[in-house]
């Protein structure tokens, strides 16, 4: 596809931070429909861009395509107003790709809320970040079960998500989830947890929230007034990822349990964006 074909295709965008004196400002922002590019105004050093999609979902064959670029010393928040609802999808799945550029010194802190696939519905995502050495990233990846209460939970046909971050040029993480009835009954599978969600952080910007997810208890252990481990609502691990990285996996046997539990490994950011993105949230 030629360049100028790409960049006018629906639901294309592009975002770039650069700092400017303490602060760090939005360079260039663009985007096509059903894709919005939102800016609100924060009270830390950090630029904040929120990514939101015009009919309040995703439908059959819609496909979001963003491009990211964090320069030199900059910080930059990337959020989502709400969960991404995927609808039914009954010709061509749904998708969306992200790919981000961090240049030396700076963070990228993307924390869109978790995707939420409905009865019927297929969708497919490619995360794709390329950091600078000196480069540091905070990155959460999470999905829901669906409309649970409508009695869709985990009625998809298809959910599928690959995240790789380089650094310096090199692989240090090629993480694939694939979920599709096809290889067993999803209810079945996925047992009591409504919510899954990988945060991912590497650089020396993101030290202290490193440093607290790693300290992080990893599930609940039993004991009085406390659910056995084999019942618990959640469980998480945490491992080291290379050097100064860390990657975090939790279940939780609902979204709001999931989300509370990130949010504690994630009180770090107000730190390091200089206002909390989480006060504003329901």
């Amino acid at each position: 596809m030629a360049t100028s074909e790409r960049e006018v295709a629906a639901g294309r965008g592009a975002v770039a931070f650069e700092r400017a004196g303490d602060r760090t400002v939005l360079r260039a922002a663009r985007a096509t429909s059903p894709l919005q590019i939102l800016t609100p105004r924060n009270h830390g050093h950090g630029a904040w861009v929120i990514v939101a999609s015009l009919g309040g979902g995703l439908v059959d064959g819609d496909a979001i395509d963003l491009d990211v670029h964090v320069g030199r010393g900059a910080a930059a928040l990337l959020g989502t107003q709400a969960s991404t609802k995927v609808y039914r999808c009954p010709e061509r799945a749904c998708r969306q790709d992200l790919h981000a550029i961090v240049e030396a010194d700076g963070v990228l802190v993307a924390i869109p809320d978790p995707v939420a696939c409905f009865a019927g519905a297929r969708y497919e995502q490619s995360v794709r970040v390329d950091l600078d050495a000196s480069a540091s990233l905070v990155l959460v990846d999470a999905f829901t079960a669906g409309r649970s209460a409508r009695g869709e939970r985990w009625d998809f046909l298809r959910y599928a998500s690959r995240t790789t971050v380089t650094r310096g040029g090199a692989p240090i993480l090629h993480d694939g989830i694939l979920l599709d009835p096809a290889h067993g009954a999803l209810r079945a599978r996925m047992g009591r947890f409504d919510a899954f969600a990988t945060l991912v952080i590497v650089g020396p910007r993101a030290a202290e929230i490193r440093a607290a997810a790693l300290a992080a208890p990893e599930a609940p252990i039993g004991g009085p007034g406390r659910a056995p481990r084999a019942a618990a609502p959640i469980r998480a691990s945490a491992s080291p990822l290379g050097d100064d990285g860390a990657i975090v996996r939790i279940a939780g046997a609902s979204t709001e349990i999931v989300s509370a539990a990130l949010r504690e490994r994630l009180v770090g950011l107000a730190a390091l964006l200089g206002d909390d993105p989480h006060a504003r949230k329901w």
